[in-house]
């Protein structure tokens, strides 16, 4: 429990680069626990009595069953723990944006350029979309490692332990995070792969991705103030320049997007990583823990970084209704009365004299006020069910 606790992380002296076991930290383990235990008896510490590394603290297990097993179990604790309510948070924050911008018609943007209209909450709701999504892929991989190795020892055989060691073990693991964990059916498959943790990794890097797409969306439409979108103001967290007065940039936007490239180059060493198994056992297990155990933990402090110091304070400004108004893309709605070439035809020559669509069509077509308004509502452009229902005449 002392280990447990962080009491004795100084004992803990070797370097994430070693054999491929983790041998080397499982017998360091060994040797703190043992040594400990010694301590509390009263006995001789090195004296290997009346607690041995090996033939007690050891007793049932191999590096080749363990590691793996304590790679699951911290792993899984990662994600419970800090990742996924992290990311539920988020979620929150975005749902709450989405509800409070749905009043708000702007341009929507597609190859980045203009196209119909959308609402700054449906943008929002999108964001909020991807990070519900995103805990349910951690929950399926979770499902992954609750799969454990322990029990199979040195090759997957069992030899040297209990048969009710495994079984019991994990029961306790079990009641201690929260987490279920059971033994695996296939030993054989669960020592010489890592793919649980692979499969975990790729969930992880498709989480960086979409925080990254999130990010990148809150800086282009809060860039500006004045040369940009800025359909939306991000908090203001530091001075965004040393040499430019008053300047503010999207700091925490652009942590995220560091982090997510970080987590997309970790996934690929674990990719790596999780192709040296060599028959009965992986050689780079300790590699793929460290960064594995680091993308959970700074995608868990990223997304609620964004969430508390980034999104709660979002505020929309007038520029997107007033893009919106003046924008090409409303002419969409012109074409099922018009034709597509007719509609064409209004959209360059309001982009030629810098004339809005409205006034364009008023001028080369003959649809009354009435109907121009109408059909050229974009709030009504928003909603497939609200829209007018028109058709070629």
């Amino acid at each position: 429990q002392e280990v447990v606790d962080g009491k004795l992380d100084d004992q803990f002296l070797l370097d994430i680069f070693q054999t491929g076991s983790g041998t080397s930290t499982n017998m360091n383990a060994n040797e703190v626990i043992s040594n400990r235990a010694i301590e509390i008896l009263g006995g001789e510490l090195g004296s290997r009595t009346p607690v041995h590394p090996n033939d007690h603290v050891n007793l049932g297990q191999s590096s080749n069953d363990v590691i793996p097993t304590a790679i699951h179990v911290a792993a899984l604790s990662g994600l419970t723990r800090d990742l996924t309510p992290a990311l539920a948070l988020l979620q929150s924050e975005l749902e709450a944006k989405a509800e409070e911008f749905m009043d708000v018609v702007k341009t929507g943007r597609t190859h980045l350029q203009d196209a119909t209209p959308i609402r700054l909450g449906q943008e929002f709701k999108g964001h909020a979309g991807q990070a519900e999504r995103a805990i349910k892929r951690l929950r399926y991989a979770a499902n992954g490692l609750s799969e454990v190795a322990l029990g199979g020892t040195a090759v997957g055989t069992g030899v040297n332990t209990h048969s009710e060691f495994a079984l019991r073990v994990c029961a306790r693991i079990t009641e201690m995070i929260g987490t279920p964990l059971y033994e695996t059916d296939n030993h054989f498959q669960a020592q010489s792969s890592l793919d649980a943790i692979v499969e975990c990794s790729g969930s992880l890097k498709t989480v960086a991705v979409s925080l990254m797409k999130i990010a990148n969306d809150l800086r282009w439409l809060g860039s500006g103030p004045r040369g940009g979108i800025g359909e939306i103001n991000l908090p203001e967290v530091q001075p965004g320049s040393s040499i430019m007065p008053g300047k503010v940039n999207p700091v925490i936007p652009e942590s995220v997007c560091q982090v997510a490239a970080h987590v997309i180059g970790n996934d690929a060493a674990i990719a790596v990583a999780g192709q040296s198994g060599n028959f009965e056992i992986n050689v780079m297990m300790p590699v793929a823990a460290h960064n594995l155990l680091e993308s959970i933990e700074i995608l868990a402090s990223s997304a609620r970084n964004l969430a508390t110091q980034c999104v709660s304070g979002i505020t929309a400004t007038e520029r997107g209704p007033e893009m919106v108004h003046n924008g090409l893309a409303i002419v969409t709605t012109l074409v099922p009365v018009i034709g597509y070439d007719a509609a064409a035809a209004i959209a360059k020559k309001a982009q030629a004299t810098g004339e809005s669509i409205r006034e364009v069509a008023a001028r080369e077509t003959d649809l009354s006020d009435e109907d121009l308004d109408r059909i050229l509502d974009p709030a009504m452009m928003t909603d497939p069910n609200l829209a007018p229902k028109v058709s070629l005449g």
